[in-house]
């Protein structure tokens, strides 16, 4: 992976350097998550499709097929969970790669009710910018294609910002 970048003339493959070359082009956003996918392989299981990235801000869609379907006809709970950790940690690792670090410490879910169709995750957070390490809490939203949220998500990210 970190050749392929490197091919591409990005000398320090940190997540927001990636994201701004690769959506310069088009079909950039899916190559970009198809890189996420092969850098953390079971977050591509679900294979989710980064729309928007940005400091404390990311959007992700999953589109409803039988591979992250239960045995209800909705979305698994846990392609759901995926989807969720996914946007809250796009929307931190943006902020802190390449000054710092971060790790999920904890994951709590809400189930609204049954996801079906594609789905949206949302992830608005605001990061602090003072070194040393913190615990962050950052909620995102799931929501289907009427809007309705299907799901909300709480991750705890432990981070450590260098100085």
């Amino acid at each position: 992976m970190q050749t392929v970048l490197r091919r591409m003339n990005i000398q320090r493959p940190t997540i927001a350097a990636t994201w701004h070359y690769l959506t310069r082009f088009p079909g950039g956003n899916l190559l970009f998550s198809k890189f996420v996918g092969r850098m953390a392989p079971y977050t591509g299981t679900i294979d989710c499709r980064v729309q928007e990235l940005d400091v404390g801000h990311a959007v992700v869609t999953l589109r409803d097929r039988r591979a992250v379907r239960n045995h209800l006809n909705s979305i698994h709970a846990i392609a759901l969970m995926n989807l969720g950790e996914v946007a809250t940690g796009l929307a931190v690792m943006y902020s802190v790669d390449g000054r710092g670090r971060g790790i999920v410490k904890s994951l709590k879910m809400d189930y609204e009710k049954k996801a079906r169709g594609t789905l949206t995750a949302t992830c608005d957070t605001v990061i602090p910018t003072v070194p040393g390490s913190q615990e962050l809490p950052v909620e995102g939203v799931i929501r289907n294609e009427d809007g309705e949220v299907v799901a909300r998500v709480t991750a705890i990210w432990k981070i450590q910002i260098d100085t």
